[in-house]
């Protein structure tokens, strides 16, 4: 997989309100829950306890927390776009998130990436991204949002 090149505010115009493609499939597996619960300090048993989940839980199995499916957005956003020509970039913000499908352990998932705009701010990109994270042979996605990054161009 090839991730688009932007270089410049220029670049990220030609691709406003086009579909910028899609990542990899990335697995989610019971050690980065884990992982993942002793870096947030949220151990709750539906996330950690997999024989509890199975009796107990509403899903079967352990599920991922939703958090954790937002955190590897970095991982999968730089197989999508691959942004040069930089002096710095700053995640600025998240609207619109809806979690609205849990992620099961074992599960394969994949950013979907949508340049909604992009604006020059006195030099400064901002660019507005519509994100889905589909799971694999699952009709709704881990979560829907719109991620909005700050670009500095050397």
């Amino acid at each position: 997989m090839n991730p688009t090149v932007i270089g410049s505010f220029e670049d990220f115009e030609m691709h406003n309100g086009l579909e910028l493609g899609a990542s990899e499939f990335f697995k989610i597996t019971q050690p980065q829950i884990n992982l993942f619960a002793d870096a947030t300090y949220d151990h709750q048993w539906i996330h950690t306890d997999p024989e509890r989940a199975k009796a107990q839980g509403a899903f079967g199995n352990t599920i991922a927390h939703g958090y954790l499916t937002l955190s590897i957005v970095p991982h999968l956003w730089e197989q999508i776009v691959r942004v040069e020509n930089l002096k710095m970039m700053i995640n600025y913000g998240i609207e619109n998130l809806r979690f609205a499908q849990a992620v099961t352990v074992d599960s394969e998932v994949r950013l979907v990436a949508k340049l909604k705009n992009v604006a020059n701010l006195r030099g400064t990109v901002k660019a507005e991204v519509e994100v889905k994270l589909e799971i694999k042979d699952q009709k709704k996605p881990a979560f829907t949002g719109l991620l909005v990054f700050l670009y500095h161009f050397l």
